[in-house]
């Protein structure tokens, strides 16, 4: 019969140790993936240096071959560099995971030995308020996976805009380049074809700079940028959305600005992706010290309570994003409250002390 640990210290000691043995279990199998992904990274890149060398061939026969082979390969080429970037941030997600496995793993050792030569962390509340604790490493590592799969949902929107279309304005430039002397009106048609093409585009860049960063947070601050996003919002999806704004509009620390911003566009995001919300509200309350924001969409929810009640290891990917906003809000202060069921929709709950000395 194994013996019961009884002293605090051993129990720790013991938890330590079968965290360290669970991380060194992961870290092989993360192993193991970077050098699978690595291997279709290099296959990819030899794929797309194929294929540029093929439409090099295309561009010096450009009058003998057909439009539709044209089109076809320059598809081509788009999905290899789309699959390339993809993979590419796989295993930068991969690799992210594993350094920051290993730093875990050289903290817990740290502590480890530590705790077996001098008595220390005699109590709870110093464990967790220190830094370098489990705590602060599990934070770092959903907040790196955060960021990484960021950048993937950047490079699939690349794929899906800007780069389409500046594929297709390569393609009938050409065109037009061809048509110029044998037929001067279908040149003509093309070109208009082409402005028609580029303006539509320009829009959709314009949109996307604004959702990845609107100028206007810098210039104007939160309350004029939220108001703006959810316009935008409200012209692009088919869902009813009201924005009420509480309190004077009043300017916050920039860092401060861009927490409340993201939050915002995350969770009307979620409501969307997500819920598939069909009505959504926001109030966004600047009247005290402790700005407050409030969002609640009538779409699908989620057993909240179930999602953090600590248990990571089947949460969805908008409980995942939830968890890392929450913990976000807490590092500087605030707060994230968490009001949903499978049947009534989601509440969420946003403060965030509006300056250090409202802490």
């Amino acid at each position: 019969m194994d013996r019961e640990l009884t002293d605090p210290k051993e129990q720790l000691i013991d938890t330590i140790t079968q965290e360290m043995k669970r991380i060194k279990d992961k870290l092989v199998e993360i192993k193991g993936q970077i050098d699978q992904t690595q291997l279709v990274v290099d296959r990819e890149q030899q794929r797309n240096a194929d294929i540029a060398t093929e439409l090099r061939t295309i561009q010096d026969n450009i009058e003998t071959v057909p439009r539709q082979d044209i089109r076809t390969k320059y598809d081509e080429a788009i999905d290899a560099r789309f699959r390339l970037t993809t993979m590419r941030g796989q295993l930068e997600k991969f690799q992210a995971n594993r350094d920051s496995l290993e730093k875990e793993q050289t903290l817990l050792a740290q502590l480890l030995n530590k705790m077996q030569g001098v008595d220390v962390l005699s109590t709870g509340e110093e464990s967790a308020n220190e830094p370098g604790t489990v705590k602060v490493s599990v934070n770092i590592v959903r907040i790196v996976q955060a960021q990484e799969e960021e950048k993937l949902r950047l490079a699939r929107l690349m794929h899906d805009g800007p780069a389409q279309s500046l594929t297709n304005f390569i393609l009938q430039t050409e065109i037009c380049q061809r048509l110029f002397d044998r037929d001067p009106a279908r040149a003509a048609e093309e070109l208009n074809n082409l402005k028609t093409t580029a303006s539509v585009t320009f829009q959709k860049v314009r949109d996307f700079i604004f959702d990845l960063r609107p100028m206007m947070l810098d210039d104007l601050g939160v309350v004029p940028t939220v108001r703006r996003y959810v316009d935008s919002f409200k012209e692009k999806h088919d869902i009813e959305t009201k924005l009420e704004l509480l309190g004077d509009e009043r300017r916050l620390e920039s860092h401060r600005e861009v927490m409340l911003f993201r939050g915002v566009q995350d969770l009307m995001g979620h409501a969307r992706d997500y819920a598939n919300a069909t009505n959504l509200d926001i109030r966004l309350d600047m009247s005290s010290e402790r700005i407050k924001v409030d969002v609640e969409d009538n779409g699908r929810g989620f057993d909240a309570e179930a999602a953090f009640s600590g248990d990571e290891s089947h949460l969805d990917p908008r409980e995942q994003a939830l968890l890392t906003l929450k913990e976000k809000f807490e590092l500087v202060g605030g707060s994230v409250a968490v009001n949903s069921s499978e049947t009534e929709g989601s509440h969420i709950h946003l403060e965030l002390p509006a300056s250090d000395d409202s802490l």
